[in-house]
């Protein structure tokens, strides 16, 4: 599986952004895709997850302001950012896994600065 995100930038607190991710490979086995973030100085952590249930969850942080999205053949997740603050300036990084008969596999994809200024 290969992940391609995009969509990061500037934006001035209280602007919205919209993170996409576009999935590549063997994307027919993925049951569950995210978004993870790391600020300077933090470790990566869980922004929004959702599954092929359509489940989702959200850190504590940015539920009610951001929402994820995918298609339904697993080829695209977004993540629609909303009233953005400067604490949610980091990396953010696309996630999906991927279940097989020998196991669960984490893939990454290279990350996206979002920048929020205040």
């Amino acid at each position: 599986v290969q992940l391609q995100a995009s969509g990061g930038g500037l934006v001035q607190a209280g602007g919205s952004l919209r993170l996409s991710c576009a999935a590549s490979g063997s994307i027919s086995s993925i049951y569950a895709m995210a978004w993870y973030r790391q600020a300077p100085g933090k470790q990566r952590a869980l922004v929004a997850r959702i599954t092929s249930g359509g489940s989702t969850n959200y850190a504590d942080s940015v539920k009610g302001r951001f929402t994820i999205s995918r298609a339904n053949a697993w080829n695209m997740v977004g993540l629609q950012m909303n009233s953005l603050k400067p604490e949610d300036t980091a990396v953010y990084y696309c996630n999906a896994v991927r279940a097989t008969t020998s196991g669960e596999y984490d893939y990454w994809g290279q990350g996206t600065l979002v920048t929020v200024s205040s």
